[in-house]
């Protein structure tokens, strides 16, 4: 097993966000991509949850199995949603025992989980703390360029990240698509005095029926950009829109690394063609030109 801090601190990090199948069919579909994107050696994967037994069951199966049976250095994400204090200290010793020492400690989106668990810890920085008093674990948090989208404003926002990331060992964006979001991002913490290393969180824009999904998820896609794949779709339609899409990400990618980004984290939804296109294009795989 390695420590994510000790990945950050020996260079640039890649990796990859996946997140549970719930049926077989996503479950071919995520062996297809974990098949595919296991030769590019990341550094780390990630394995989201949502919340409530069911959710938490999947996360634990699809990371003690990664690291089972694949190269994959596997973390868990874990959410104070649909868990009482006990029951969150039983998940943290779980994966303890089971060998898993990188750990994403998220607040969570409250949803209708079928549990019947009170929720005694509300926010990201309690769910730290609870891990650190388990101890062993390097521990990340979720940050937004934009801001969360349930912040009264920025300046909260940014006050709320800098207090957990102080006690966290690493932050992983929201995707955006503008690198001087980013760029204000470390600023701010900086002058808070966090200095962490924040990994810059990577989707692109593959189709115009996305781009109010991806408002919907807390990063609107900008005006500037939105013209240029409308300019794309003009051009060459949906095949013209996707081409456009992996380039701007490639350009982010690039500005993000020049500007001193500690890595790039892909939010791959559980397919590799895209990430496997903008990785060629960095150089760190052959380019390809299937759609996913």
């Amino acid at each position: 097993m390695a420590r994510i801090s000790d990945m950050l601190a020996a260079g640039t990090t890649y990796s990859f966000e996946f997140f549970p199948p719930k049926n077989h069919a996503e479950q071919a579909t995520l062996t297809r991509a974990l098949h595919e994107l296991e030769p590019l050696r990341p550094s780390f994967v990630s394995v989201t949850h949502r919340g409530g037994a069911s959710s938490r069951r999947r996360t634990f199966d699809l990371v003690t199995a990664l690291r089972n049976v694949t190269t994959l250095e596997a973390m868990p994400h874990l959410t104070c949603v649909g868990h009482t204090r006990l029951g969150l200290a039983d998940v943290l010793i779980a994966y303890r025992k089971a060998g898993i020492e990188n750990l994403m400690a998220l607040g969570g989106d409250h949803i209708d989980t079928g549990d019947e668990a009170v929720e005694e810890l509300r926010y990201a920085a309690e769910l730290v703390e609870l891990a650190r008093a388990i101890g062993g674990f390097c521990i990340g948090v979720a940050a937004h360029p934009a801001g969360h989208p349930a912040s009264p404003d920025i300046e909260s926002d940014r006050g709320f990240l800098a207090e957990k990331l102080a006690r966290a060992d690493f932050a992983v964006t929201q995707f955006f698509f503008d690198a001087a979001l980013y760029a204000g991002l470390l600023d701010d913490l900086a002058r808070r005095g966090v200095h962490k290393p924040v990994l810059p969180g990577i989707m692109p824009v593959t189709s115009l029926a996305s781009i109010p999904r991806m408002a919907q998820m807390g990063s609107a896609v900008p005006e500037w950009a939105c013209a240029r794949l409308a300019a794309a779709y003009e051009r060459g339609g949906d095949d013209a829109v996707r081409a456009q899409g992996i380039s701007m990400a490639t350009e982010l990618c690039r500005a993000l690394l020049d500007m001193g980004a500690p890595g790039l984290h892909f939010y791959t939804l559980n397919r590799s063609t895209t990430t496997r296109e903008i990785c060629g294009a960095l150089g760190r795989a052959p380019a390809l030109s299937v759609a996913s």
